[in-house]
């Protein structure tokens, strides 16, 4: 017994080439939409002055705090004092990641020291599982 199978070689690689550009476009949109998932996730995580690695900020020295009080500012360390830094996060994406950064230099060297005292920049488990079902959930 033989079986002869006639294909269209060009018809089924143009065919594979468009669902992979649809699927390529699909996991760079889903990547994105993770990517502004994790920011809001340290946005609201931080406010409340919690780290990611669990447990509340260290407080502020007193020379420091006394400067914020003076300003009309919250002595509970939230990384927030005019919003800039945590208002420079952005996201960008491509179809094999999602990249988390911030948008100007000097609030990115004011995110470098604040991340080294207060560990903010990141993911608990728990967080990068809400994140992995983010991810699948926008994947079509």
């Amino acid at each position: 017994m033989q079986y002869s199978v006639k294909t269209n070689a060009k018809a089924v690689s143009k065919r594979i080439g468009k669902k992979g550009k649809e699927l390529s476009n699909s996991i760079k949109k889903a990547l994105l939409i993770t990517g502004l998932k994790g920011v809001n996730i340290i946005e609201q995580r931080t406010s409340k002055g919690v780290g990611f690695k669990g447990g509340k900020f260290k407080p502020y020295n007193s020379v420091y705090a006394a400067f914020r009080t003076s300003k009309g500012r919250s002595t509970t360390p939230d990384l927030q004092f005019t919003g800039q830094m945590m208002g420079s996060m952005t996201v960008r994406a491509n179809s094999k990641q999602a990249e988390i950064y911030f948008s100007r230099a000097a609030e990115s060297k004011k995110a470098a020291m604040n991340n080294k005292s207060r560990p903010f920049f990141g993911f608990s488990r728990k967080e990068e599982k809400v994140l992995g079902k983010t991810f699948f959930r926008y994947l079509k």
